[in-house]
This record gives structure tokens, C-alpha cells and sequence, in this order.
């Protein structure tokens, strides 16, 4: 039997690149290996090479191992490794599992965005004149830009409404084109509009402020506007005071040093700071030593009305002024010279003085028969209201916008503006007040008064009102212990 030379096994061309790669491996490992003498310091670093089986392709470790070689990492300490022997039981295994290397991998997109910031919002204050076109000017951004955000929707219109001292604020991207416009309207509103695709969303952030009950009260010394700011009332506030009691009291004629006034208001905060003031919700009027009450009440329908602390209605019909705070120049006289036309000629009403371009108001809720010129009345605004009564305003500059022959108007809608159109020396408002075509003073005109407190919330709006006239009393009572102290 012969012998015959045993064949070394075949391996496929892929595994022998393998194997020598191994080797290459190993053979650079145990150049860097220090000896057991030398110190080194420990650099923490990993290197996983995981999974790498052999196959008829190019092998897994193989790859990993081009890769490694292609990457340039430079490490400024030794690398330390436990023993010979462990490295070689290391690389000797299908797994490399660890070399002391850690080393993150950092994706390109990730790098971008760090090398990019996210986009900041710049600020810009309005100033006199500034129009949102010329803010986007000033910004770099385009009319077509511009365009785009208006008519985006109904809401964003809003901006285009700058007032001076307005905060209005940027955001844009790296090209320079707009992401995120926003304004802070006032202490509880945020506008904003936020790029999305190629048009634009409208955002609006609300705060709901926390809301307590106040009080205040104050003597009249020179006007009730003073004697209000001294007490710490707003102006809204002031004029929302002078509305309830405005059927009872003409402010314009009948206020009088030493009258008096205490109110139970609304007042709105978010955490310390005031953000602003709600509703008067009770008030106390002194005026030529009578009194007059108001208690707000909301029925069960949920409507919110003023009324006497006895349950009857401040509203009437009408209310006295037609002007708000506006200094009487001439009264209901029958027998008065006109002043143009220097003859006799009755004045059949009262002519308020007050600046060109003042509101008017409907005294009362009606019907328009009249808006147009009227001879020397000049401009001039009719109101029927109902069967009996009938007002009219005259030397009007302007309508108010939607007033007309038929329009409807209600009680304290603005109706037009003081001018001196027609014969007039000075801008004023002529009103006059006719009872079944009879022109009367509507100065001293009995005024009719509207429905009480109805019968099935008499019970639950007297609770209401004995506690709060009970509230002003207190409140009042404390001021004045605080005082004599």
C-alpha cells in the first residue's frame, strides 16, 4: 500500500485574506503592548467588533478591520492592556470584545445641527410711523413674505394693527426667510404666527389671570376723574362708574365738591403682578347728599345687569348725556338770541361743548328717521324710539360708520362725532328731546325707568345684594378705623 502525502485542507481564497488580516491585526497589537515594567495611563476608549463570522464572502472581521484602518483617531495617552496573554485570548476570539477604546460616533446631520444653532428671536420696538411693511423691510424680508402672512388668515390681520412702544419679534432661518413673527398685546395676550410649509399658522396664547375683589372709595375735591385716580381707579373703571350711575346722575352738570363715591371692583393679577381690573361688581354714589346704589347681577340666562340694592332698575330708557363729561354752553331756553343770526330764536335743546371729533351716543335705544344735512342743524342724526318719544343731534363733523335712515341703534352706541357743521360758532353737540312731537328740556325730562329685578330672582339677587351693601359697610368701616389711628 503506498503511502500517499496527506493534503493540506483547502481553504476558500476569502477565509486565507481573513486569517492574514487576523494576523496583521494581532502582530500591530503586540507591537504596541508595553511591557509589564512601564507605567501607563489608562485611557478609556472602546472598540466593539461584534458578529464577525467567517463566510464565502468577505468576512465581517475583515471589513471592520479596513474600517478601522481608513479612520485616523489620535490618542494622546498609551494604551493600557491587562495582559499579553489576555490580548492574545483576545484577538484570538471571533469577538474582539473590548480594547479600551470608547470613541462616540457622531452622525452628519448631527454635526450640522450643532455647528448651527437653532434660530433666536430678535426684537424690534415699534416706534411713530412704523407699519409692518416697513418693519419687514428693516428685517430683510420680502413684500411677497409680507403678503403671505396677512392673507394667511382673518387673525393675522392683527399686526398690521402697531401701536406705538409695541415689542414685535423675529425668527428667521439661515437663508434669511421668516419662521415665526409674535407680539405681546398687553400682560394676558400673545399673537403669533409659525411658518408651516409654504404658509403661515396663526396662534394666540391667553393667560387667565387669577381674579380677587377690591375696594375703594374717594371724595370729590376738584373733578370725580382726580378723586377716582387718588382712590386708585382706573380710567376704565371711572367711566364704567359715571355709565352705571349715569341714568340718576349728570356728570356733566351735577357733580359737586364733597360728593362721594365707594366701589367693590374686580381686580385681576397673575402671581404679584396686576394685570388689570374687571367688573364693578357694588358701588355707592353720594351726590348733593342722596345716595344711589348698584349691585351687578347675572340672571340665570346668564345676562349681567346693574340694579338699585332694593332689586329696581338703574336702567331706563334713557340715559341723560348724550357726551360723555362735556361742559353745558347754552341750555333749554325759549326765548334765546341766536347767536349767529342775532334775533330770537328759540333753542329747543342743550348744546354741549366739546372737541371736534368727541362720540355721540344714542340716548336710547330707536330707530334712525334722520342722518344726513338739516338746514343749520348741519350734520344731523334723528332717533325715533318707539311711538312717543323722538331724539336729535345735530353739527355732527361725521357719522359714525353704519348709521343711516333705518338703521337700528342702541342705547349708548355711538351714532356720529362733534363738528361744527350748519350754523355754529364752536364745536358742539345740539341735542334736543321731543315727547309726542313736543320739544321738552332734557335736562329736567322725567325720564321712564325700565323693568325691575324679575319675581323668579328677587330671592337670590336680594342674598346677593345685602351681602355686598354689608361688604361696602365693612370695608368702609375698616379705611375709617385705619385712619383715626
Amino acid at each position: 500500500m503506498g503511502h500517499h502525502k496527506s493534503k493540506s485542507p483547502r481553504y476558500p481564497k476569502s477565509h486565507l485574506m481573513a486569517a492574514s488580516g487576523i494576523a496583521a491585526a494581532l502582530s500591530i497589537f503586540l507591537l504596541v503592548i508595553p511591557t509589564t515594567e512601564v507605567e501607563a495611563k489608562k485611557t478609556l476608549v472602546q472598540l466593539e467588533l461584534q458578529d464577525m463570522q467567517l463566510d464565502n464572502s468577505k468576512s465581517a472581521l475583515s471589513e471592520e478591520l479596513d474600517a478601522l484602518i481608513s479612520e485616523t483617531v489620535t490618542i494622546s495617552s498609551p494604551l493600557e492592556m491587562t495582559s499579553t496573554s489576555e490580548s492574545l485570548n483576545t484577538a484570538a476570539s471571533p469577538e474582539i470584545v473590548q480594547t479600551g477604546l470608547a470613541l462616540p460616533l457622531v452622525s452628519e446631520e448631527a454635526a450640522e445641527a450643532a455647528a448651527s444653532p437653532a434660530p433666536e428671536w430678535s426684537s424690534v420696538t415699534v416706534t411713530t410711523g412704523d407699519t409692518l411693511s416697513i418693519l419687514f423691510q428693516n428685517a430683510g424680508l420680502s413684500a411677497n413674505t409680507l403678503h403671505s402672512v396677512i392673507s394667511s388668515s382673518k387673525e393675522a390681520r392683527a399686526f398690521t394693527r402697531l401701536r406705538a412702544g409695541q415689542e414685535l419679534e423675529f425668527k428667521l432661518d439661515d437663508n434669511g426667510e421668516l419662521l415665526g413673527m409674535r407680539s405681546k398685546l398687553n400682560s394676558l395676550e400673545t399673537i403669533q404666527i409659525d411658518r408651516d410649509g409654504d404658509d403661515y399658522a396663526f396662534s394666540k396664547d391667553v393667560i387667565e389671570p387669577e381674579i380677587s375683589t377690591r375696594f375703594a372709595n374717594g371724595t370729590i375735591n376738584s373733578s370725580l376723574f382726580v378723586a377716582a385716580q387718588n382712590a386708585g381707579l382706573s380710567h376704565n373703571l371711572t367711566m364704567q362708574m359715571a355709565n352705571i350711575f349715569g341714568y340718576d346722575v349728570d356728570f356733566a352738570r351735577e357733580i359737586r365738591q364733597g360728593d362721594s363715591f365707594e366701589v367693590l371692583f374686580e381686580d385681576k393679577h397673575v402671581g404679584d403682578q396686576r394685570v388689570g381690573s374687571g367688573n364693578i361688581l357694588a358701588a355707592r354714589f353720594t351726590n348733593r347728599g342722596r345716595t344711589f346704589t348698584a349691585v351687578r347681577y347675572t340672571d340665570s340666562s346668564g345676562n349681567s345687569s346693574y340694579y338699585r340694592a332694593d332689586g329696581t332698575s338703574m336702567r331706563k330708557a334713557f340715559i341723560r348725556t348724550p357726551v360723555e363729561f362735556a361742559r353745558i354752553s347754552s341750555r333749554f331756553n325759549p326765548n334765546r338770541r341766536h347767536p349767529v343770526l342775532n334775533k330770537i330764536r328759540a333753542h329747543n335743546g342743550v348744546d354741549y361743548a366739546a372737541a371736534t371729533g368727541t362720540p355721540i351716543k344714542a340716548t336710547g335705544d330707536g330707530r334712525v328717521v334722520h342722518a344726513g344735512r338739516k338746514g343749520g342743524y348741519g350734520n344731523t342724526v334723528v332717533i325715533k324710539h318707539g311711538q312717543t318719544y323722538q331724539t336729535l343731534y345735530a353739527h355732527m363733523s361725521r357719522y359714525a360708520k353704519g348709521i343711516k335712515s333705518g338703521s337700528n341703534v342702541a342705547q349708548g352706541q355711538i351714532i356720529g362725532y362733534v363738528g361744527m357743521t350748519g350754523l355754529a360758532t364752536g364745536p358742539h353737540l345740539h341735542y334736543e328731546f321731543r315727547v309726542s312731537g313736543r320739544h321738552v328740556d332734557p335736562l329736567s325730562v322725567k325720564l321712564p325707568a325700565s323693568d325691575p329685578i324679575a319675581n323668579n330672582e328677587r330671592t337670590k339677587f336680594m342674598a346677593l345684594s345685602d351681602q355686598m351693601m354689608a361688604s361696602l359697610d365693612q370695608q368702609g368701616g375698616t379705611q375709617l378705623a385705619q385712619l383715626d389711628e
